[in-house]
């Protein structure tokens, strides 16, 4: 990642206004609301979701926002507590001013970097990493109830990781949490205002554009890799969705 397209990837934003301002459906973003030394609300956008209208209310904060594939070059189980600290609870507050101090210096890090003309991939990636992984660790301590509409959402992005590979139907996921398809895709409705099949449409196109730019995978092996049972019906897919074939997707990115 160079100066010139890194904010393709991540952004900080000093004062958010408004959803406008996000990178992309397929970002995740943290608001954090700076109200006192004593006092850090944070805020968090899922994928596929948006910040509450209130939040561009608040007088003093400042916006985190990258995409997805920053997380995903990384092992699974560290994907899968990013997914849980975004989808547990949409907000927590932290009072400890050991830990409010911590998360402003590892901030003060990652902005000193990004606006730096030596700006670098790794470097971006690793801290936002060691701000991850201490909010989760920091969550873990969040006294908010999460409802149970919430915990199938998250036992469901959490199957549709390990699983989506191999099983794209709503059936699936809603036999291994223990409902019925209708009630798994009002849920996600309600929670997403995504069906389970959009979801994991929205999971495979994610992998087909990181694998087309990062690999030299041809459209037939990707086509198998992701469940398609030809290359064409893939091919067909991704246009549907992206707009351009994956050959010509490819050659609009360097690998």
């Amino acid at each position: 990642m160079n100066n010139t397209n890194h904010k393709n990837k991540f952004q900080i934003i000093q004062q958010l206004k408004s959803n406008t301002q996000l990178l992309s459906g397929n970002s995740m973003g943290i608001f954090f609301e700076f109200k006192t030394p004593y006092h850090l609300a944070i805020h968090f956008k899922p994928l596929n979701e948006v910040f509450k209208n209130n939040i561009f209310n608040k007088s003093e904060g400042l916006l985190i926002n990258f995409e997805r594939d920053l997380i995903d070059e990384d092992d699974i189980e560290y994907a899968l507590d990013v997914m849980s600290l975004f989808n547990k609870f949409p907000d927590f507050v932290l009072t400890n001013e050991n830990e409010i101090e911590q998360i402003h210096h590892i901030i003060d890090l990652l902005k000193k970097e990004f606006y730096s003309t030596m700006v670098t991939h790794i470097m971006l990636k690793t801290l936002l990493k060691v701000l991850l992984l201490h909010l989760i660790r920091y969550q873990k301590d969040c006294f908010l109830k999460q409802d149970l509409s919430q915990k199938r959402v998250f036992q469901f992005l959490e199957l549709m990781e390990i699983h989506f590979l191999e099983q794209t139907t709503t059936h699936f996921y809603a036999k291994e949490i223990g409902i019925s398809s209708k009630r798994l895709n009002q849920i996600l409705k309600e929670k997403l205002n995504l069906t389970a099949k959009q979801i994991i449409q929205q999971r495979q196109l994610t992998e087909a554009k990181r694998k087309l730019i990062k690999s030299e995978i041809t459209t037939k092996e990707l086509a198998y890799k992701l469940g398609f049972d030809s290359t064409s019906s893939f091919s067909r897919f991704f246009k549907k969705h992206i707009g351009v074939s994956p050959s010509t997707f490819r050659q609009g990115h360097d690998i």
